[in-house]
């Protein structure tokens, strides 16, 4: 039976223990999942902070390639990702496919970075005072998704923040992450 790895600094990370992955509809375990240990986490936040000054620096036009790039895999993978979405959670093939399709509108959205990530300047708002806005990469960022959206809500999430110039660590849902771990390791080619 397979076991899915963490993705860490792009590559495919075994863990001491495992979670059963189960299908809903017939009760059987269908494949396995890493759970990360308290080590696991401090290495995926080490390579998220290593990577980050590099990728901060990546000009915004560069980082909307990778964007692209990444929404045509997903629309290349989407049968695929449909599959794992009904078959761990299920949900209608129907139904797991709107989701992906309302995820992959905002990869789309993160495409349009270098527009959305200018900044302002407004002359002489008060005597001798100028305005100005500049927007920057906090650095590393985290999000907690819910089980029951597993392409959506993450499709909500990391593509913005790796598109604005952030490192993106993700805790997924115990046991169902099939979907999700195929999403980062189809986002490894993009750039």
């Amino acid at each position: 039976m397979s076991v899915v790895s963490h993705l860490i600094n792009g590559e495919l990370v075994e863990s001491q223990r495992t979670l059963d992955v189960t299908n809903p509809s017939t009760g059987k375990v269908i494949r396995h999942v890493a759970d990360a240990s308290a080590a696991d986490v401090e290495r995926a936040i080490a390579a998220a902070q290593a990577a980050f000054p590099a990728w901060r620096d990546t000009p915004p036009a560069k980082r909307a390639q990778v964007m692209y790039r990444f929404k045509q895999l997903l629309e290349e993978h989407a049968d695929r990702l449909v599959q794992l979405v009904s078959e761990e959670h299920g949900k209608t093939v129907e139904d797991a496919m709107g989701e992906l399709k309302r995820g992959i509108e905002n990869v789309e959205y993160a495409c349009g970075v270098p527009e959305l990530l200018k900044g302002e300047y407004s002359h002489n708002v008060g005597p001798g005072i100028d305005a100005w806005s500049n927007f920057q990469p906090l650095g590393v960022v985290a999000g907690i998704t819910p089980f029951n959206f597993p392409a959506m809500v993450p499709l909500w999430m990391y593509p913005m923040a790796i598109a604005c110039g952030n490192t993106f660590i993700r805790k997924r849902s115990s046991g169902r992450c099939s979907a999700w771990c195929g999403l980062a390791a189809w986002t490894m080619p993009c750039s």
